[in-house]
């Protein structure tokens, strides 16, 4: 679920607890989290809706009904209301600063993609997954299983290394 830069400071001084979204299916489920470069939110609750209140549309960062609906119509798929809070930073960007990789142990496949993303930072996913015979979705998301393990970040285009994972190569080069 993307969500507006301009509206991640109002997300996380609780003036803004909706989003609205018209999707096929959801993306996020009640009880989750989304885990973005700009923090941590807890998905609360996320309903099919049919009709918006103008309390509704401020709590999501809307002047009025009509100015929602207008970034909602035109697509595809039941109307979602979300309901969100700020729970935090992203906790992967403490990990990816450290250089602590005692006991971290990845596939050969993981160290693979490790090394191709070292040789390779700032490329696009899909050239990426093309240089290695994969398909772009599942490759990107073995990346961000290393993300989790704040081993790489991404870019605007591309990703790169981050200190843990340019730690982690060190090891692997200086174990006896």
């Amino acid at each position: 679920m993307l969500i507006r830069v301009a509206d991640w400071e109002r997300i996380r001084s609780g003036e803004v607890t909706l989003q609205f979204r018209r999707w096929k299916r959801p993306t996020v489920r009640a009880g989750g989290t989304l885990r973005t470069s700009l923090g941590v939110l807890a998905i609360d609750a996320v309903d099919v809706v049919s009709r918006v209140s103008r309390a509704e549309a401020v709590a999501a960062g809307f002047p009025t009904v009509a100015a929602l609906k207008s970034s909602v119509d035109g697509r595809e798929g039941s109307l979602y209301r979300i309901r969100l809070r700020y729970v935090g930073e992203d906790p992967r960007v403490e990990l990816r600063s450290s250089s602590d990789v005692d006991g971290l142990e990845l596939s050969a496949g993981a160290l693979a993609l490790l090394r191709l993303i070292a040789a390779n930072p700032a490329v696009r996913a899909a050239d990426l997954a093309a240089s290695v015979g994969r398909e772009k979705l599942p490759f990107k998301a073995d990346v961000r299983k290393l993300k989790a393990k704040g081993l790489t970040e991404s870019l605007e285009v591309g990703y790169r290394l981050s200190p843990r994972g340019e730690a982690y190569l060190r090891s692997l080069t200086t174990d006896p």
